[in-house]
């Protein structure tokens, strides 16, 4: 690979126990949209266009439990919002839909809210600060924090 081209990361691809509650809550909570079905067995989830973010399937997995907690897996996927406002409407339908969340950070480059999707899965909500805003040391490396963030600012900020 070049240094002008870089891979990006295209899409997570879940699987879920139960197809429709984990539709609507990519969809109807995150804000994803469904893209294409393969009938009750999976779907797939994009935004702004693009043809899919998030895959979700129940192949192996329907009506399954979470794997459990000191094991091996994803420990979460993370969906960057493109600002503040954005992050906070999105954050805003979690808490009206009574999704505790698990932490929020200032990580110094971005804003973070952390939570479970209805299957146990760990995502992180987030939105970048501009790149020149971004804490570094005296080398210039990045040199991001773990502060707290004010989640009730954060909030008021929705629409």
């Amino acid at each position: 690979m070049s240094h002008s081209a870089h891979a990006s990361v295209g899409h997570v691809h879940l699987k879920v126990s139960d197809l429709e509650r984990a539709i609507s809550f990519y969809r109807d909570v995150l804000g994803f949209e469904v893209t294409q079905r393969y009938g009750n067995a999976a779907a797939f989830l994009g935004a702004g266009g693009y043809h899919h973010h998030i895959g979700l399937n129940t192949w192996h997995s329907a009506g399954a439990l979470p794997p459990p907690e000191r094991h091996t897996g994803l420990y979460h996927a993370a969906f960057l919002y493109p600002d503040r406002k954005s992050l906070a409407t999105v954050l805003k339908r979690v808490h009206d839909v009574g999704i505790a969340l698990d932490g929020a950070a200032d990580h110094g480059v971005s804003e973070a809210v952390y939570l479970r999707d209805p299957d146990g899965n760990g995502v992180e909500l987030y939105r970048d600060r501009d790149p020149q805003d971004w804490p570094r040391d005296d080398t210039g490396a990045l040199a991001m924090v773990n502060d707290p963030l004010d989640v009730a600012a954060l909030l008021a900020e929705a629409d």
